[in-house]
């Protein structure tokens, strides 16, 4: 069973693009034609903006969210009639999801390996012998997580 809230009691109706998800009048475009519900059955572009709209975050902020399914490949955004940003919804959810403490162990993993070297991932020699083959050039050995903290004023 799910729990409507109202407006003033929730978080979902602060997000960006809240205000238009309302807007969206679930012609079902973006569900046709985005790649992550082709392939996902519990992902829904049209489910998630219905319970923005009703206030209901029941299964859309969590670890284990279809948010985290989304490719953000912005297909869903070119195509909607009503001019809703199906996207950037989807991405504040994210980021309220993330805000609480609850978001994949990978997305953590990556976050860490970030903040750690400035890389999403190790550096190995295979990754270095393909940079050279393609004639870009190496990565610096530097340690570049302090200015990566602070850029993202985690100093």
């Amino acid at each position: 069973m799910y729990t409507i809230r109202g407006k003033a009691d929730t978080d979902l109706s602060r997000i960006a693009g809240a205000d238009l998800a309302r807007l969206c009048y679930t012609c079902g475009i973006c569900v046709g034609d985005c790649p992550a519900a082709r392939f996902s059955d519990d992902f829904n572009p049209r489910q998630i903006f219905i319970k923005v709209c009703l206030g209901i975050e029941d299964g859309l902020i969590g670890e284990d969210s279809p948010i985290w399914k989304c490719t953000t490949c912005y297909t869903c955004h070119e195509r909607c009639p009503a001019g809703v940003k199906p996207l950037d919804v989807i991405l504040a959810l994210r980021n309220l999801s993330y805000s609480r403490g609850s978001c994949p162990g990978t997305l953590k993993e990556v976050r860490s390996s970030v903040l750690a070297g400035g890389m999403v991932g190790p550096v190995t020699q295979r990754v270095k012998d393909l940079r050279r083959k393609m004639d870009l050039p190496s990565i610096p050995d530097e340690d570049t997580s302090g200015e990566v903290k602070g850029m993202l004023g985690e100093d």
